[in-house]
């Protein structure tokens, strides 16, 4: 059974992006057609995470040419090279499968306002003139 551990924590990523459900990512991840390897971009909106540790994966849903499109990303695949947060929602549920129903501004998730914090708002300091 140690074993097992011992190679799951092997495999998964030492940097995993911070993002949760209800944020709209996009997702950078590697394609092979042949030879060749190219990184394809997949924007859309977080509506699940699933399981955990190497087993983790997240589900992205876009709305492509009218047509709701969803996609499952295994979190800890070598395939994944990043996932950056384009905005951060504000939701209060852990899956957004109700999304799936949803149409137009419907099915929008309100932004999440992150307050800055004290030392950033004083960043430039005003120098007093001495007379």
């Amino acid at each position: 059974m140690n074993e097992i551990k011992a190679i799951e924590t092997a495999q998964m990523k030492s940097e995993v992006d911070q993002f949760k459900v209800g944020d709209t990512v996009k997702v950078h991840f590697k394609i092979v057609e042949g030879k060749t390897e190219r990184v394809q971009i997949y924007e859309g909106l977080v509506i699940t995470m699933k399981n955990s540790r190497t087993g983790k994966a997240f589900t992205v849903r876009k709305i492509s040419y009218g047509v709701g499109v969803e996609r499952v990303f295994p979190l800890h695949s070598p395939r994944i090279v990043k996932v950056e947060v384009v905005r951060p929602g504000k939701v209060r549920r852990a899956k957004l499968y109700y999304i799936r129903e949803k149409i137009g501004k419907g099915a929008k998730i309100k932004e999440l306002i992150v307050k800055k914090t004290a030392a950033s708002k004083h960043s430039s300091p005003v120098k007093e003139q001495e007379s």
